[in-house]
């Protein structure tokens, strides 16, 4: 037994992590807009002790009609709830698992978001969770007004303003601030209220906060990114990192990189916890798993695995699905996404138009078989320091999710490797995360 417990969240957004889930029997195509949808998976993420559920979240539709007519083939991410709306209403049907969802630093202002997170927090008795994101799709700018997205390094700026700007409104009121004493008439202790005054690059802000007494003094800070100004935003602020590896090796080496940059913050390794993604496919057989993996590659839509090439491959609607990929396309610009080791791999196997397609069926640390082989992989990562937990992605919604929760986190448990119990109330005491210490705190304790 070990005394090291992993951290698990399930990503219920939409309906599943398979391109085709929205056309497989079992899932409600309508289900992303209607909150009884999502109700069941948080639930059921619930029911198996899980630390959290989470929304990665865009705003807009991030993929074009190219080649035409494969948009309206597509089910994957293109209309839902949004969920800093859908949350609180989670938080009334739960009560003990983390509620996280993407927010943009481009597209809203601290302020405000500040307000929203401090609210779901109040709401869910200390269970929000913010994943922070600099929003980088063109689509998406074009629905705030602009034609293109901030350039790289001005985004990544941004967002480090931002997150620390919503950090200090957080810190408007110390504990004890609101007093609420009626017989004095006094509602407050002003000198436990502290006015931010950021004035900076990007943002100028006053405050304070009209949100106060948040169970975790600060909603969770999540985030995901493996480039370098994203693994440095996330040494030096992130308590859980979003993180997508598709092998071993790739995993452990983005493990010790993150946690090895976090000391010059003054941070311990475990202040953060990495969870990369796994989307297993489990099955009380190895047969049975790799037969409802088979039904969801059987409903690919041929128009709809060619729009999910376009980005890397440009239009092969031409060519013939059972064809090979025509000559000079790995050799061209477009391609520049894919490793070197990728592109020798697809010249040495030449795999055909619809086998290329296919392989995105399900992407990042995909893993087939039964409760047993899915567990394994999951001991294996984390006894290797490849990672501290993971965030579940299922092909399919609800089904998926249940079946990791009725089938691998017994096994799991089994193994003494995840809990039995929630251990605390809050996502951060669940999450085993030091308790926030404000800003004014510390420069008190600094001065004395």
């Amino acid at each position: 037994m070990t005394a090291r417990k992993m951290r698990l969240g399930l990503s219920i957004r939409g309906h599943g992590y398979h391109p085709a889930a929205w056309r497989h029997p079992d899932v409600p195509a309508d289900g992303t807009l209607h909150v009884e949808h999502y109700v069941r998976s948080a639930q059921t993420a619930e029911r198996g002790k899980l630390d959290m559920i989470f929304f990665a979240d865009g705003a807009g539709i991030r993929q074009g009609d190219t080649p035409r007519g494969s948009l309206a083939r597509t089910g994957r991410d293109m209309v839902e709830l949004e969920p800093m709306t859908l949350l609180p209403a989670l938080a009334m049907v739960t009560s003990h698992v983390g509620l996280v969802t993407t927010a943009s630093t481009t597209y809203n202002e601290p302020y405000n978001l500040a307000r929203k997170f401090a609210t779901l927090d109040l709401i869910s008795k200390g269970r929000a969770g913010w994943n922070v994101v600099a929003s980088w799709s063109e689509l998406e700018a074009q629905n705030f007004g602009l034609e293109t997205t901030l350039d790289y390094d001005t985004r990544y700026a941004r967002s480090a303003e931002f997150v620390e700007v919503v950090k200090g409104l957080w810190d408007s009121w110390d504990d004890g601030a609101l007093v609420f004493d009626k017989a004095g008439g006094r509602y407050f202790d002003e000198a436990k209220m502290h006015v931010l005054d950021h004035q900076g690059r990007f943002f100028k802000v006053r405050g304070p906060l009209n949100v106060a007494g948040m169970p975790q003094g600060h909603p969770v800070i999540v985030q995901a990114g493996a480039s370098e100004q994203g693994r440095e935003l996330g040494a030096a602020t992130a308590e859980v990192i979003y993180a997508i590896s598709s092998s071993l090796d790739g995993a452990r080496a983005y493990y010790a990189d993150v946690k090895g940059r976090m000391a010059k913050y003054g941070r311990e390794p475990d202040d953060l916890k990495i969870m990369p993604a796994l989307c297993p496919v489990v099955g009380r057989t190895r047969a049975e798993a790799q037969a409802k993996y088979d039904e969801l590659q059987a409903l690919w839509d041929p128009l709809a695995g060619l729009g999910s090439l376009y980005g890397t491959f440009g239009d092969l609607s031409g060519y013939p699905l059972d064809g090979p990929l025509p000559e000079g396309v790995l050799g061209s610009g477009e391609i520049r996404s894919l490793s070197a080791q990728l592109v020798e791999r697809m010249r040495r196997e030449k795999p055909t138009i619809r086998e290329l397609y296919l392989r995105a069926g399900i992407t990042g640390s995909a893993r087939i078989g039964t409760s047993a082989d899915i567990a394994d992989t999951m001991q294996e990562w984390f006894e290797a320091a490849a990672c501290d937990g993971f965030n579940i992605t299922p092909a399919t919604l609800p089904g998926g999710g249940e079946d990791f929760v009725e089938l691998v986190v017994p096994e799991l448990q089994r193994r003494g490797l995840f809990r039995t119990e929630y251990e605390g109330r809050t996502l951060r005491e669940n999450l085993g995360l030091r308790a926030v210490t404000s800003r004014y705190r510390r420069e008190r304790q600094a001065a004395d």
